[in-house]
């Protein structure tokens, strides 16, 4: 009989079968048989070693020899996963075994709203209280709707400052929630009283900044609307998350959407605008007795005619706030990635 001739190679898988029965009547554990399966019918195992051969042998023996192999792969396998079964089912009554269903249940954690979804929820029903809608659109912009139509044309010095980050040369990640204002005046005439918030995306990451953060801004636009209508508003809207007791004040600013613009600050909350707390200097004023809150403005009539108004006969204000810096505030919060490290710990805080 020459070696070439498969009864050899046939003898030799039919063997395996039973050879593989005696290992599995010694395993004791499902790690134990795993090394077994690899073993036997691994890419490496006797199994496929033996298979190897067969191209070797005459063309007329293969398809015998090729049956037997599977016939001989299929058994192999149908005794592991009988053995796995085993294994696995005195494992599941071993544990059951140890259960104590007398044992108290375990109490589920309860959920619990995240500070930033509570200011920003606090803040929406303040102004749709005094009348406003909320707005929303797509967090992916155009270049109008970001920058153009907000008095930033290409290569207005203002764009540096807002380390954008762009999709193409026209598409962007917008940088700020003003674009639904500009949607929103574009879609209706005067007047309109909307609150726009959401999630906005800058090219910066340090101690007090995150490349993804929440605002909100306000719009109002009808005849007859003036600063003192702006003051009025933001001071009431202060008091009332902060507490009756808070003082504003406006400081002269820039922003190139409106004209004249203010930024917006309030009495220290940790100190009481006194600039110290338990005799030592105040950290969030450092010993100013004010921390600033927001940017605000009346809107500027570039604005108004990149949408259609008429700026002689409509004006109108606009204010934006970052959300985490009020929740900071509101809640006594020193570090800004608390809020995206997810520490169950902290959110169960705000139950």
């Amino acid at each position: 009989m020459s070696a070439s001739e498969p009864f050899p190679l046939i003898s030799e898988l039919k063997s395996l079968a039973a050879e593989f029965t005696r290992d599995l009547d010694q395993v004791t554990d499902l790690a134990d048989l795993e090394e077994r399966r690899v073993a036997f019918l691994g890419r490496k195992g006797r199994l496929a070693q033996i298979m190897s051969q067969l191209p070797s042998l005459d063309p007329a023996m293969r398809p015998e020899a090729g049956k037997v192999a599977n016939e001989v792969k299929g058994e192999l396998g149908a005794l592991f996963d009988e053995r796995q079964a085993q294994l696995m089912g005195a494992e599941a009554g071993k544990e059951l075994a140890d259960f104590d269903p007398s044992l108290p249940g375990r109490e589920p954690w309860l959920g619990a709203t995240h500070p930033v979804t509570l200011v920003t929820e606090e803040i929406c029903a303040i102004f749709e209280n005094l009348g406003y809608e909320i707005v929303t659109g797509p967090e992916v912009e155009n270049d109008f709707h970001n920058f153009e139509a907000l008095n930033m044309p290409p290569g207005h010095p203002a764009r540096d400052m807002q380390d954008t980050l762009y999709v193409t040369d026209s598409i962007l990640l917008r940088t700020h929630t003003s674009p639904l204002q500009i949607r929103t005046m574009l879609r209706r005439e005067p007047p309109v009283a909307a609150i726009a918030p959401g999630k906005v995306y800058r090219r910066d990451s340090d101690l007090t900044h995150t490349p993804m953060f929440n605002q909100v801004e306000g719009l109002l636009v009808d005849t007859h609307v003036t600063m003192a209508d702006l003051r009025g508003t933001l001071t009431h809207f202060v008091q009332l998350v902060f507490g009756p007791e808070t003082r504003v004040r406006f400081r002269p600013s820039f922003f190139p959407f409106t004209e004249p613009s203010a930024e917006v600050d309030i009495s220290c909350v940790m100190c009481g605008g006194t600039g110290f707390v338990d005799g030592a200097m105040c950290r969030v004023c450092k010993q100013t007795g004010w921390v600033e809150i927001l940017g605000c403005g009346m809107v500027d009539p570039e604005v108004f005619r990149s949408v259609g108004y008429d700026s002689e006969k409509y004006t109108g204000f606009a204010f934006g706030l970052g959300v985490e810096r009020v929740a900071m505030l509101k809640y006594g919060i020193g570090d800004l990635r608390m809020f995206f490290e997810n520490d169950i710990r902290f959110i169960q805080q705000f139950t």
